[in-house]
């Protein structure tokens, strides 16, 4: 029982086969066909040695075991000789004496069973066995009654099998010690299969699974890099989990496909067409015969892969119910636990995961009604080959070993069978997974970089809207024609009730969206002349949500750039009033936070936000609501960095905090995604307006 690594939205299933998106995959195995091609020839030739194995027996019963030879007499009955030596004469061997022959046990199977009847009542061919030993053996061993032997050509003496009984088992191994010789060969030619198997079963999954992950790797590789460089519209539609799952999880079923479906089902398909061509060239009557059984397996193959293929559905979504209720709970575990909920979501996660068990149970009978199945098919199968094949055996119409190497080729026939049904699963998921990830390859929702980037004559942080209008969805516009100028070393405070549209403003500013009508320029720019990332690394942005990497202080402050030195790190958190408390911290700059910054106060880590947005020594300064949830110590550092900043640089701030807004040079009031009033904070109280009541609101935080 195969699952896939990661939930499947809505339980949707993908085709077991698509060559479209197979094709997809060719770009990233050409850098690596060598190994894979290599892989592929391995593959080929383990199927070869696994063909030859179950032969080796026939060849050792047959020629050696029952190595019996058995006297052609081709001087009575002359018309019926003659027609014996123009069908089968290339079959015998012959003697010294005129007209005597032998015929090997494995020739005479190729005898018509109708002539071999006649051949046989007529005395053409006598029913009695001889061993072909050699004539050193025999006057070694002192044959006491010559009468029994027959000279072969060269050195080889018959000898009946009757007569041999009269021998030791000493005498009669080294009589026969021609065929133990060979079986000796047969067994160490059997032992060098199964060895060189296992060395090349060795190669084939190392080269499969180096090659794997290096396509895993550049797919993974590349769809990071196309999610990085996608629009913030784009993570806005899409959850974060559903994106990490395509990154980890569909990727993994990616690679579970390549080196467990693709190689495998080409392995077993060229392993199942392999013994089909054996069983029909040792004997095709009862290769039938063994063909009987196939409709029977492939109906019953399609009946269990239907059924599992809907258990499968349902443990998915059962799943991905599992996923999200985890990951909603968990993220609000200090809610859950504020509210002594503890007991109620347990019973609710139970339910969920009871639902699960139960459609893993299904899952589970199906698979251990299909397993059986196959099995007693197989032994059906070996049934028949015992009835039908030892008759022919009995009629020395087909030799004991061929059908010994036929049961072994039967019993082999069934695995690949059960290995293509077991892997559907898999090629569903993987090609899900698939079409998941090439679609979110093919989304190209990005800020489009300028043909020709121009660079400002003077970078001084000189900010200009111009009729500026934007929606979110058409028909719900957030702002509506927003003029305003920010010149070089002011500072701009810009408030307004939540909704205004302060943050989209800023947004719009940094190119997290495209401007759909209106102007906005940065140093006598069009922001859409810049390019992306030198207008970027020009605005420092400190937002209310300040998110914190799990790493060190410096590598927060600088984001792994290592062109910062320590002392930018030290200069610039000693701007923003940051150096104290990261001095007191174990290891200072080399001191180790979590993730989200959870063993830093919501003050301290707005101190390292805003060392960070310095460290690239920006001309505008764009403070998002940053105070807003700081204590008042930490609320007038952050202040008296803005008014030492000021002075080299331009500062935008979004708050609502009196004692923030004041220190700026000039006010803009939103409201409804329109600039409606602006001046001093004088000016605008004495208007008894908007700003007046936004003060109001605010004054016992004054």
């Amino acid at each position: 029982m195969q699952f896939d690594y990661g939930h499947m939205e809505e339980g949707h299933l993908g085709k077991p086969y698509n060559m479209r998106l197979l094709k997809r995959l060719i770009p990233y195995s050409r850098p690596y066909r060598k190994p894979i091609v290599l892989a592929l020839a391995l593959t080929i030739l383990i199927t070869l040695f696994y063909l030859a194995i179950p032969y080796l027996p026939k060849i050792a019963i047959d020629r050696y075991i029952l190595s019996l030879w058995y006297p052609v007499n081709q001087q009575e009955n002359q018309n019926l000789a003659t027609e014996f030596s123009d069908r089968y004469g290339h079959l015998v061997v012959a003697t010294e004496e005129t007209g005597l022959g032998f015929i090997s046990n494995a020739h005479i199977k190729q005898i018509d069973p109708g002539d071999l009847r006649r051949y046989y009542d007529r005395g053409i061919i006598s029913k009695e066995g001889f061993y072909r030993v050699s004539a050193e053996a025999v006057n070694k061993n002192g044959v006491l009654n010559p009468e029994a032997l027959i000279r072969g050509e060269g050195s080889s003496v018959y000898i009946s099998g009757e007569a041999l009984k009269g021998f030791s088992p000493d005498q009669i191994a080294t009589l026969r010690h021609r065929d133990l010789n060979g079986l000796l060969l047969v067994g160490l030619f059997l032992l060098l299969l199964i060895g060189g198997s296992l060395v090349l079963n060795y190669w084939e999954f190392y080269l499969l699974e180096k090659s794997g992950q290096h396509m895993m790797q550049d797919i993974r590789m590349e769809l990071f890099g196309r999610i990085q460089g996608q629009a913030i519209q784009f993570f806005d539609r899409n959850p974060v989990g559903r994106l990490v799952t395509r990154v980890t999880n569909d990727i993994e079923n990616l690679n579970e496909m390549f080196k467990s479906v693709l190689i495998t089902i080409f392995k077993d398909v060229f392993l199942l067409s392999g013994i089909i061509v054996v069983l029909v060239y040792l004997n095709w009557r009862l290769a039938l015969i063994s063909f009987m059984l196939l409709p029977v397996v492939f109906a019953l193959t399609l009946f269990f892969s239907t059924r599992a293929r809907e258990v499968f559905r349902e443990i998915r979504q059962h799943i991905a119910a599992i996923n999200a209720f985890l990951q909603e709970r968990l993220s609000g575990i200090r809610i859950i636990q504020l509210f002594v909920q503890e007991r109620s979501q347990l019973k609710r996660f139970e339910e969920l995961n009871h639902k699960n068990y139960l459609a893993s149970l299904r899952q589970i009978r199906i698979f251990a009604v299909f397993m059986p199945s196959m099995e007693v098919l197989s032994s059906v199968g070996i049934g028949l080959l015992i009835w039908y094949g030892g008759g022919k055996v009995i009629g020395e119409q087909l030799s004991l070993g061929s059908l010994v190497a036929f049961i072994g080729y039967i019993q082999m026939f069934f695995k690949p069978i059960r290995d293509i049904s077991e892997k559907y699963n898999i090629m569903q998921s993987a090609m899900a997974s698939m079409e998941r990830i090439f679609g979110l390859m093919d989304q190209k929702e990005v800020i489009q970089e300028p043909a020709i980037p121009k660079r400002p004559v003077r970078s001084e942080g000189h900010v200009e809207f111009k009729n500026v209008s934007f929606s979110y969805n058409e028909g719900f516009p957030v702002l509506k024609g927003v003029s305003f100028e920010i010149k070089p070393g002011q500072i701009v405070a810009l408030v307004g009730y939540t909704g205004s549209g302060k943050t989209t403003t800023i947004s719009l500013l940094e190119r997290f969206y495209e401007l759909e009508k209106g102007d906005i320029l940065f140093d006598g720019l069009d922001i859409r002349e810049w390019r992306i990332g030198e207008l970027r690394s020009r605005i420092g942005l400190v937002m209310q949500d300040v998110f914190i990497f799990a790493g060190t202080i410096a590598e927060n402050i600088c984001l792994g750039d290592e062109k910062t030195s320590r002392e930018k790190l030290e200069e610039v958190s000693r701007q923003v009033n940051a150096y104290q408390f990261i001095n007191r911290l174990p290891g200072g700059f080399s001191h180790e936070v979590k993730e989200e910054g959870v063993t830093l106060s919501a003050g301290e880590r707005q101190l390292l936000a805003l060392s960070r947005a310095l460290a690239y020594d920006p001309t505008l300064l764009v403070l998002d609501e940053a105070t807003s949830s700081v204590d008042p110590e930490t609320e007038r550092l952050i202040q008296d960095s803005i008014f030492r900043l000021s002075k080299r640089q331009t500062t935008l701030i979004v708050a609502h905090r009196p004692s923030t807004i004041q220190m700026a040079d000039r006010i803009l009031v939103m409201h409804r995604g329109r600039i409606v009033e602006q001046g001093t904070h004088e000016e605008l109280i004495a208007l008894k307006n908007i700003y007046h009541r936004l003060n109001l609101l605010h004054k016992p935080e004054a």
